[in-house]
């Protein structure tokens, strides 16, 4: 791979693993390295429900910048056999936003679990695999003239996001008392 440009479907696949990884070492820290006593002052300040919206909404701010920069990176030092810029662009800011919805969401679970990163990579990966191939299967379309991105899909994505983000609300004031 390192003399010539990939196959769009190893780019692919490649290319929403590597979104994994980025998403897993950037977004996931984001309760695991807050201390006790920091928690304590955020338990004082903000309602649960404010703060798992604003941590939600700021790792999906970072990970949309880091899948943003992967995706220059990767145009740059692998080639870019995609077809349709545009809509690749904007499935990679969906999944994006889905993988630090996700993995934010399974972080505040870990960190009430004595700072344990391991379970949330055990809780993880079973929630994530069924999305990540979704998105590399709605974003296969892009790199082919004659293919479409099926709205239906795309929509059903979304509503897994909707889903984490209730979910989050719902269940994070009974995190937030322990």
């Amino acid at each position: 791979m390192a003399l010539d440009d990939p196959e769009s479907r190893v780019w692919n696949g490649l290319f929403w693993v590597i979104q994994l990884f980025i998403c897993i070492n950037a977004v996931a820290k984001s309760f695991l390295q807050e201390s006790k006593g920091r928690m304590l002052y955020f338990y004082s300040v903000a309602s649960p429900t404010a703060f798992v919206l604003a941590k939600l909404l700021f790792n999906s701010l970072l990970m949309l910048v880091m899948s943003l920069l992967s995706l220059l990176l990767f145009t740059m030092f692998l080639g870019n056999p995609i077809q349709k810029a545009g809509p690749f662009i904007g499935l990679v800011l969906l999944g994006g936003w889905s993988l630090s919805l996700v993995f934010s969401f399974l972080a505040a679970i870990a960190a009430k679990a004595q700072q344990n990163a391991a379970i949330m990579a055990v809780l993880g990966f079973p929630i994530i695999i069924p999305q990540l191939i979704l998105l590399m299967r709605l974003s296969s379309a892009a790199f082919s003239p004659l293919l479409t991105i099926p709205a239906s899909t795309v929509l059903m994505l979304v509503a897994l996001d909707a889903l984490i983000i209730l979910l989050a609300v719902i269940l994070f004031p009974f995190l937030w008392k322990d």
